[in-house]
């Protein structure tokens, strides 16, 4: 039996970074009580209320495990999108000191989750994007989103510099655009002159 129920959860963790959540477990036939002995057996790992590991499954780095460990906490639906600094670390752009998990949501959610931030956002289809399995803003969204937020736009620079370097800025008229509105702020008179002060500590 434990080794069927062990198959099972291995199963859905395959898909979920090694990871699986009280309720997909649930759905599986598979009851708290059950994960809680597997967990003092030494074969799951308890993360979060509600999240588990299991035993041997690869561990990221900490603060993107911290985020999808977060993000199946809140459900781990497709409706609860990574943004701002969380998108950047899952991009792997720039380099923030590391604090709540930021996401975004069509509609109010509420949380008791600690170290959690959501915010009410809705996004357009072009803007978000699977990122190994989670959603997240597209960098492009991202680093607009840094900006809106008044993140240091000097750090918003380097983490502009790294997604050139890494060809991961696709869409650089997409991005002109979500800062037009925003350049008056920093007295820029458009959002491409914006993207231009941004793009500055490009090498060239």
């Amino acid at each position: 039996m434990a080794g069927s129920t062990i198959a099972k959860l291995g199963a859905i963790a395959a898909e979920r970074w090694g990871m699986v959540t009280t309720a997909q477990a649930a759905n599986a036939g598979i009851s708290r009580k059950t994960l809680s002995s597997l967990t003092a057996a030494g074969a799951l790992e308890r993360l979060a209320q509600g999240v588990y590991r299991m035993a041997g499954a690869p561990e990221a780095a900490l603060e993107i495990d911290t985020i999808r460990v977060h993000w199946l906490a809140l459900g781990g639906t497709a409706s609860v999108i990574a943004s701002g600094k969380s998108a950047a670390a899952l991009h792997e752009i720039g380099d923030w000191f590391p604090g709540a998990s930021e996401f975004v949501a069509a509609t109010r959610r509420t949380t008791r989750i600690d170290g959690v931030r959501i915010r009410v956002r809705s996004l357009a289809t072009e803007d978000i994007v699977f990122v190994d399995g989670m959603p997240s803003m597209t960098v492009e969204r991202t680093i607009a989103d840094l900006v809106e937020s008044r993140e240091d736009l000097s750090l918003v620079s380097d983490a502009v510099a790294q997604a050139i370097q890494r060809g991961t800025l696709l869409r650089p008229n997409r991005l002109n655009e979500m800062l037009e509105p925003l350049a008056h702020r920093y007295r820029e008179p458009s959002g491409a002159a914006l993207m231009e002060r941004l793009s500055e500590a490009v090498p060239s």
